[in-house]
Order: C-alpha cells, then sequence, then structure tokens
C-alpha cells in the first residue's frame, strides 16, 4: 500500500465526517448524568463513541487545517490548536467517565456526584476544588476554537465556506446553554458536529492541487503540453 499525501488528506476528510456525525448522533443517546446510568452499559458505550469522535476529530481538523495552512493564517493556527486542545480535554475527561466513574458510583458515591455535576449543569460548591474550573475553561476554548478556526475557514476560500459560517455560528450557540434546562443545551452541539462533518466531506471530496489551488487534472494537462513543447 502506497501513502501518499492526497490519500492522507482524503482520509483526514472522512475521519472529520465520522466525528461530526458521532458528535450530533451522541446529544441523542446520552443518558443522564447520574449515578443510576454510571454503571450500565448505556453509559461505557456512549464513552466510547465519544472518545471515538474526539480522537476521529482531532485527525480531521489536522487535515483540515493542513489542507489550507497559508490560507487560513494566525486565525487558522490559533483556532487549529484550540480545537485540538478541546478534543484531547474530551478524551481525558471522557477516558474517567468510562473506566473510573462506574467504580467509584459504588465506593465514593459523593464524589461521583460532585464529579458528573462538572458537565452536568451543577453549580460548583468548592467540593472538587480546581476540577470545578474544567467546565468553563473547556467551554470557552471550545467556543473561541470554533469562531476563530470557521472565520478562518470563510476567510481563506479553499473548503466549504458556509461550513465555515455554521461552525462559528453552531460555536457561538453555546452561550445559550446556561439558560437552557441541561438535557435541551446538549443539542446547541448539533449544528457543531454537522459543520465539522461538513468541512470533512469538502476536504475529502476537494480536487485541487494542495500546492497550486488548481485542479489535479487540469495541472496534469498543463505539464503535459509542456513536455510536448
Amino acid at each position: 500500500m502506497t501513502i501518499t499525501p492526497t490519500g492522507l488528506t482524503r482520509a483526514a476528510g472522512l475521519a472529520a465526517v465520522a466525528s461530526g456525525l458521532l458528535y450530533v448522533g451522541i446529544q441523542f443517546i446520552h443518558p443522564d448524568d447520574d449515578l443510576a446510568t454510571v454503571t450500565g452499559s448505556a453509559w461505557f458505550v456512549v464513552a466510547c463513541l465519544t472518545i471515538g469522535m474526539a480522537v476521529l476529530g482531532l485527525a480531521g481538523v489536522t487535515g483540515i487545517y493542513l489542507r489550507q495552512v497559508r490560507e487560513t493564517g494566525v486565525l487558522g493556527l490559533v483556532g487549529y490548536l484550540m480545537l485540538s486542545c478541546f478534543y484531547l480535554a474530551v478524551v481525558a475527561f471522557t477516558f474517567v467517565e468510562a473506566f473510573l466513574v462506574p467504580t467509584l458510583a459504588t465506593t465514593a458515591p459523593e464524589f461521583t456526584e460532585d464529579f458528573l455535576g462538572i458537565f452536568g449543569g451543577v453549580p460548583a460548591d468548592g467540593s472538587l476544588a480546581a476540577l470545578e474550573t474544567l467546565n468553563p475553561v473547556v467551554g470557552g476554548i471550545y467556543l473561541l476554537a470554533g469562531v476563530a478556526f470557521g472565520i478562518a475557514v470563510f476567510r481563506a476560500r479553499v473548503l466549504e465556506r458556509w461550513a465555515g459560517v455554521l461552525l462559528a455560528v453552531g460555536s457561538l450557540a453555546t452561550l445559550a446553554i446556561p439558560m437552557l434546562p441541561h438535557d435541551a443545551g446538549r443539542f446547541a452541539a448539533v449544528p457543531t458536529g454537522l459543520a465539522v462533518a461538513w468541512l470533512g466531506y469538502s476536504l475529502w471530496s476537494d480536487r485541487r492541487d494542495a500546492g497550486t489551488g488548481t485542479p489535479s487534472d487540469v495541472r496534469g494537462r498543463r505539464l503535459d503540453r509542456a513536455a510536448a513543447e
């Protein structure tokens, strides 16, 4: 098997599509964040899907960024780095949810309830010290990353520009989450997931040469004519 830049780019596009669709789907099947659900199989399955979503998302946005690294400039770099931090934070937090929280639910139920409350809409009470800052910090990174990267994609004019707009708008939608019930607030993630999937499809279907921005078949014909002359 020959590994080529084009093959890796298209694989990154598919990873972004899968990540975005998983991000949307997870919102519809996520169990309640309470002691009654964390020991069930649905909790573990959704947590594993979330880890997969984040890993695929990191690979996907890396490909999306590298495809337009020159055109997106500093704003694109900032957005990409912040998105990467968000996905890594999701992997770390969800790993604890999948493999540690079910055990802690029986041995340390009070701690487990406080831990679940970090992203469950429960006001901080100081019981988990610095861990309680995780929600606002990660939420801020998520919002700023989506807005910055979305604007950079729109300005770059390489991949689908309106997917960049949807990413920016979807990220801003998180500002409404504190005003919504926790279960309803989950669905603010849907526009962002669709935007990532859209960008992934745009990357996968892109046929332009990454170095020139010219359709590869047209560039090939030009080279053939030059050789003939």
